[in-house]
């Protein structure tokens, strides 16, 4: 098993951001390891230049992302951490596979489509290049799986779109070059919702901060955004289908049994009957409790921004050796010298 898996260093990692990744990058590190296999985990920089950005504000989230990783249990002993600007075989089979990849199928792509709204014309050609950067990104270790959620399982399907068509046009038919990664799709937790709005999910780029959980936020802040969530006056019902058309019920209902390591009905099957008066309270509770260690370990790692370049340096030196015999096969297989 080898899995491989990004994140954009936005910065302000929420709730959201640990349900419904990072918490499985740990648990997948710990499988892989034990399986013999490898993980590979890297900061989507060169994915954060495809829209505007700060230079500044990328480089400090940049390492605030892997303090931040590092806080969740990410051991760069165990899986390699590491950014993609410091491992340009990124770019270059990027570069490779756009002879690959074809116009039509970049255009169907759905978050192209949503990211761009009417402006296309002026949008970067990265935008539009992206999901062949992320087939790069994961063809480039030869990953066996993917973690992915329901909105990036088109892009995972293009990947596999433009390795098989390579693998058809430029190598023996024995002889494959790329690896057809298969997706992971966490089975709970894989999409939480807005504090605010219960049928939008919960995101860093809503203006009300508010809406989400920070790995950041102190026990106060985590207390106070719980009791002034969005809900409906009604109790908790006896069963998951009760939560059917309340949206804000069936989010909070749903982190708690995610932080709980439980299921929906087994959180209803506690909670049946009381208002969230009750209920509230000790959601807050549960996340104080279980994002604590992560914030003070995380308040800690930020501070030592030495400390967090050696381990992007380490991790993009071990990303770069295992990077380097896919690339110079996919030089070879397309006929260029070097």
């Amino acid at each position: 098993m080898r899995i491989v898996s990004g994140i954009q260093p936005t910065g302000n990692l929420h709730l959201g951001n640990y349900l419904g990744a990072i918490r499985n990058w740990v648990a997948m590190q710990d499988q892989a390891a034990a399986s013999g296999g490898q993980s590979f985990y890297f900061l989507a920089d060169l994915h954060a230049i495809s829209q505007p950005h700060v230079p500044a504000e990328l480089a400090a989230n940049t390492r605030e992302m892997v303090a931040a990783l590092l806080a969740c249990g990410i051991d760069p002993k165990r899986s390699v951490l590491f950014n993609q600007a410091q491992v340009p075989a990124h770019a270059e089979l990027q570069w490779l596979l756009n002879g690959t990849a074809r116009m039509g199928w970049l255009n169907r792509m759905t978050q192209w489509k949503d990211k761009a709204g009417k402006n296309r014309e002026g949008q970067s050609v990265a935008l539009f290049t992206y999901p062949v950067l992320q087939a790069a990104d994961v063809l480039l270790y030869q990953a066996t799986h993917v973690p992915v959620g329901e909105d990036q399982k088109q892009h995972l399907e293009l990947a596999r779109d433009i390795a098989q068509k390579f693998n058809n046009d430029f190598c023996a038919e024995d002889a494959p070059l790329f690896t057809l990664p298969d997706p992971i799709i966490p089975p709970q937790a894989a999409r939480i919702m807005s504090l605010r709005d219960g049928s939008a999910k919960m995101s860093k780029s809503d203006p009300s901060d508010m809406s989400r959980i920070n790995l950041t936020d102190d026990a106060d802040t985590i207390m106070q955004k719980v009791r002034k969530a969005k809900t409906d006056p009604e109790p908790l019902p006896e069963t998951v289908a009760g939560l059917e058309g309340r949206p804000e019920a069936a989010n909070l209902v749903g982190i708690y049994a995610a932080m709980a390591g439980t299921s929906a009905g087994a959180v209803l099957a506690e909670f049946a009957g009381k208002g969230f008066g009750q209920f509230k309270p000790a959601l807050g509770e549960l996340l104080v409790a279980s994002l604590a260690p992560i914030n003070a370990r995380f308040v800690e790692l930020r501070q030592d921004r030495a400390a967090l370049d050696a381990v992007l340096a380490e991790g993009a030196e071990r990303a770069r050796a295992a990077a380097a015999p896919t690339l110079t096969a996919a030089y070879a297989a397309l006929g260029l010298v070097r």
